[in-house]
Formats: C-alpha cells, sequence, structure tokens
C-alpha cells in the first residue's frame, strides 16, 4: 500500500487547487504618504487592484513583509504610471521596504491565463527541454526578475553539464511551448547547455617568438 500523501500534498494536487497569479511588481516609492509605482504584468489593472484586493508577497526572507500578505486600499493612474496605496503602508519609509516585490494572486488551477502566449509556473514546471529533436532536460522552477523570467533546467544525466541552467525564457531562445505534448522547445546559443572550447590556450611558437641566440 503506498504511503498517504501529506494532506496539504494531496490538497495541492487536486483540480480545484489554487494556484498563484503573477500580476505586478513595485518598482519605486511614490510620494510621502506610501504609494508605490507598479510594473503591470496584468492586462486588467483596474479589476485586479480594486480596494480590498489582497496579494502574496514574494519578497527575501528577510524582508519585514515576507510571509505577509498586502492588501489594496487605492488604486490610481498617474502621469499614466500606476500607483496604488497598501494597508499598513503609511509613509515612504514603509513603502521603500516593498520595492521590487512581486504581486500573486490565487487563481483557479482550471483557468487558462488571459494573456496570450502566457503559462502559469505550475504548467511549466516539469516540461521536457528539448533541442535539435533531444531531450536535453527537464524544467524544475521558473524565476522571476525584473528583465525577464528564467526557466531553471536540470540537465538529463549525461550531458556536458551536471548544473542547473538558467535559460532566458524569450521566444528567441524558447520558440515553442507545448503543454499538451509536455515539452518545450530551446534554441539556445553556444555555450549555455555546454562549456565552450578555452580560448587562452597557449598558441604554437613561431619563429617571431623564438629568443635570439647569443651572439
Amino acid at each position: 500500500m503506498p504511503a498517504q500523501e501529506p494532506a496539504d500534498a494531496a490538497a495541492s494536487a487536486r483540480p480545484t487547487a489554487k494556484t498563484q497569479l503573477r500580476v505586478g511588481r513595485l518598482v519605486k516609492a511614490h510620494g510621502l504618504k506610501g504609494a508605490l509605482k507598479i510594473e503591470l504584468y496584468t492586462d486588467d489593472p483596474d479589476g485586479r487592484f480594486v480596494p480590498g484586493a489582497t496579494f502574496t508577497l514574494q519578497v527575501p526572507a528577510s524582508s519585514p513583509w515576507h510571509g505577509k500578505p498586502l492588501t489594496v486600499r487605492e488604486f490610481r493612474w498617474m502621469n499614466s504610471h500606476p500607483v496604488a496605496f497598501f494597508e499598513g503602508v503609511d509613509d515612504r519609509t514603509a513603502a521603500e521596504e516593498l520595492v521590487r516585490a512581486i504581486l500573486w494572486i490565487d487563481q483557479d488551477g482550471e483557468s487558462a491565463p488571459a494573456e496570450e502566449n502566457a503559462w502559469y509556473d505550475h504548467q511549466l514546471v516539469g516540461l521536457d527541454v528539448v533541442r535539435d529533436g533531444d531531450v536535453v532536460g527537464r524544467v524544475i522552477r521558473v524565476d522571476h526578475f525584473p528583465a525577464q523570467d528564467l526557466l531553471i533546467v536540470r540537465p538529463v544525466a549525461g550531458s556536458a553539464t551536471e548544473h542547473e541552467i538558467l535559460v532566458p525564457f524569450v521566444s528567441a531562445i524558447v520558440p515553442e511551448v507545448d503543454i499538451g505534448a509536455g515539452r518545450v522547445v530551446v534554441t539556445p546559443p553556444a555555450g549555455l547547455f555546454e562549456e565552450l572550447p578555452g580560448d587562452d590556450e597557449s598558441e604554437p611558437a613561431t619563429a617571431d617568438d623564438a629568443e635570439p641566440d647569443d651572439e
């Protein structure tokens, strides 16, 4: 008889389990009353950032906000920039503690992302990574950074490298994501999945390099 799953693991495996959808990143404190400018990852900001909307925060473990939710008090547009005030963030000092925090909301796991060519992290984790028709690794997680997202790939046994590979999640390098087939296709630049030959190898000596004979 197989061992029983922990309750939280069993719950996360159910079709109705909640997954997380990234909707924004706090980029800069604005003014003196705790407002923050937002980099949006949603096409419906006015619907996502309504007063009372609560987000899960992705912040460093050292942050005083680690493990705490963040609730919208007010959302407005200032000179075409989205700005929000949050509960418990009443001055610029408190706002600056949240700069670079990423905002997530619970989303029904059966729902598809609204944006075209967008996927939830849980849809990508576990996919085979295919290069030139061969499986070269598997996606083990997705890291989110201001400039771009990264697919963290564990290479298959016998690969040129045993270390995790950080693959920029951009169309030039990941041109195809096929959830149904369980794979992502990569066309990486040279050196991403293997080490390039060193260019510091010694050059063969030439006649010009030879030391002159003593006269």
